[in-house]
């Protein structure tokens, strides 16, 4: 089976529980690590899948490897290779499929509520659950591409997550970070720049939408577990598409 690929675009914002769940499903993978200079693949036709995860800079940055992005995008539509993609991922996979990333009215940050806003199509990727505790860290927000349908919102952020049906299979792209460990979670909430923005966007929207290290690092474990099987659930449906 051909790898899927990961492309990484910070140190700090590993593929964490994506990696975890390819492991014990025995699916091979490899990571581009763009912060670290690899070169974004010029085709997805070596790959089964592609995942995209997140990250501090905006789609709309002009950073040269954003557009080789999101041409590898395009080039896996082409060739019927599935997109997974992570906030700043999610966001590039939007915009790959001409949706525009706009700043959103409030930031997002910690443990949120998101709520399903299209039960049928929820169903398939996260089962029954109406309600679920997801981990946010956005200031961007996506639109809709064409065709794509959403099966997640929030209250301060309508578009949580949509999907792009392409016959056999389909696009996923998430604003939240289901992938997050409880390590990678911890390191966010501690690191003097992350605390430098969580504490600053506290005050300006008076709490409203973000969370203190303190509260984001309580009961860590339970929540993570908790989230870990909404991932697997959006994980196992999203891998039914890999291309041979």
């Amino acid at each position: 089976m051909k790898p899927i690929v990961i492309v990484q675009h910070e140190a700090d914002a590993g593929p964490g529980g994506f990696e975890q769940f390819l492991s014990r499903r025995s699916l091979p993978h490899l990571t581009v690590r763009v912060f670290a200079g690899d070169a974004i693949p010029r085709s997805a036709s070596s790959y089964s899948g592609v995942c995209s995860l997140g990250g501090s800079m905006s789609v709309n940055d002009e950073l040269p490897w954003i557009i080789e992005e999101l041409d590898l995008m395009r080039d896996a539509d082409r060739h019927g290779v599935p997109i997974i993609g992570h906030c700043l991922g999610g966001q590039l996979l939007a915009k790959a499929f001409g949706a525009p990333v706009t700043r959103s009215a409030m930031k997002e940050i910690g443990w949120s509520e998101v709520e399903v806003d299209d039960v049928a199509l929820a169903r398939q990727w996260i089962g029954d659950d109406r309600t679920v505790e997801l981990f946010q860290w956005h200031g961007d927000t996506f639109a809709l591409p064409t065709g794509a349908r959403r099966f997640l919102t929030s209250r301060l952020c309508a578009n949580q997550a949509f999907v792009l049906e392409c016959g056999s299979f389909a696009h996923l792209a998430m604003q939240f970070h289901v992938e997050m460990t409880p390590q990678l979670v911890h390191g966010w909430a501690t690191d003097a720049s992350g605390v430098d923005e969580v504490e600053q966007a506290f005050a300006q929207q008076n709490g409203n939408g973000v969370q203190l290290a303190a509260e984001m690092l309580r009961d860590l474990t339970q929540r993570t577990q908790r989230m870990h099987i909404i991932a697997e659930r959006l994980y196992d449906r999203w891998i039914l598409g890999l291309a041979e």
